[in-house]
């Protein structure tokens, strides 16, 4: 009866923690709603804009910084620059976000120097931020965060990151966090993991990442020749091989938890290696109708790729 009774009184909190969450997902949407209505009526004043920067109260400061957001721009994004330093840590995040619009060198340049904040909320949305920016510049910093970090969300929102940029030299560091034992914990941070390395996968096959390094700075043995979208399949084919096989161990493990195995199956999809499809086809009758599409979806995205 006691099991039973707490069994009942678990189901009723994770329900609550879902309404709570979808709650709290809601509020978000319609603030975001809110402020890019104000970004878009409010005229653009930099010099308004500068002095709450500099002078305002948190919230102030907080509110100038969702407006420059939304003008989506360099310059505007400029005006932020001196938030980032800001000593309220919800200023410096909110800055993060909000200097994105700059030339990628100097948007790169100035987050990474927030990785290392004192504050892991400041050091989220910095690496956050980083992934929508896209520089390859990023990539080994927030690999190392995403081995290195004391707190699991920003390890977490590390491994989102990298799935965004799409450098392939991500690959190794995802895959680590995979080849350790699932447990509860570290759900989230393994779902993140196994969805960005089909991310990487399907960013390179689609020829919708880059590579940072100029072929005319590199010496002629190393320069690469013919279509470079081929060139990053087949690097994506021959590198991710390691990557693929675990993801089919993640996806065949009844220990992990059903989000991290759909995962595994986007992921393995947007490989596109045919070792994965007996793993796939298994997934198909399994008892997650998620799973069960995700698998399917992978299986048309693999006979897709050997007819092309």
């Amino acid at each position: 009866m006691n099991f039973c009774g707490n069994a009942f009184r678990q189901s009723r909190s994770l329900a609550a923690f879902g309404r709570s969450i979808m709650f709290s997902a809601a509020v978000v949407i319609l603030f975001s709603f809110a402020a890019l209505a104000q970004g878009l009526t409010t005229p653009f004043e930099p010099d308004r804009l500068k002095q709450i920067i500099s002078s305002g109260n948190s919230e102030q400061k907080r509110d100038a910084l969702f407006e420059i957001r939304n003008r989506r721009s360099a310059d505007a994004s400029a005006l932020a620059v001196p938030a980032l330093k800001d000593a309220d840590a919800i200023v410096r995040a909110t800055a993060a976000s909000s200097v994105v619009f700059l030339p990628e060198s100097e948007a790169a340049a100035l987050l990474l120097s927030l990785l290392y904040d004192r504050e892991p909320f400041v050091r989220k949305e910095a690496a956050y931020a980083l992934g929508t920016v896209g520089s390859w510049t990023a990539t080994e910093r927030l690999a190392e965060l995403l081995r290195r970090d004391k707190d699991r969300e920003v390890r977490t929102t590390a491994a989102i990151a990298l799935g965004m940029i799409g450098d392939i030299d991500s690959l190794g560091p995802l895959s680590d966090v995979l080849k350790k034992k699932p447990n509860d914990e570290d759900e989230m941070l393994r779902r993140a993991a196994a969805r960005s390395l089909g991310q990487i996968a399907e960013l390179i096959r689609t020829g919708r990442t880059r590579v940072t390094t100029p072929q005319s700075f590199l010496p002629e043995k190393f320069k690469e020749t013919g279509d470079p979208l081929a060139l990053k399949t087949n690097r994506i084919s021959a590198d991710g091989r390691p990557a693929v096989e675990l993801l089919i161990k993640v996806l065949t493990d009844t220990r992990e938890s059903d989000d991290t195995r759909r995962e595994a199956a986007f992921a393995l999809g947007a490989f596109g290696r045919p070792e994965a499809v007996p793993a796939l086809e298994r997934s198909i009758a399994a008892a997650d109708p998620y799973l069960a599409e995700t698998a399917r979806e992978a299986l048309l995205k693999i006979r897709a790729a050997d007819e092309n």
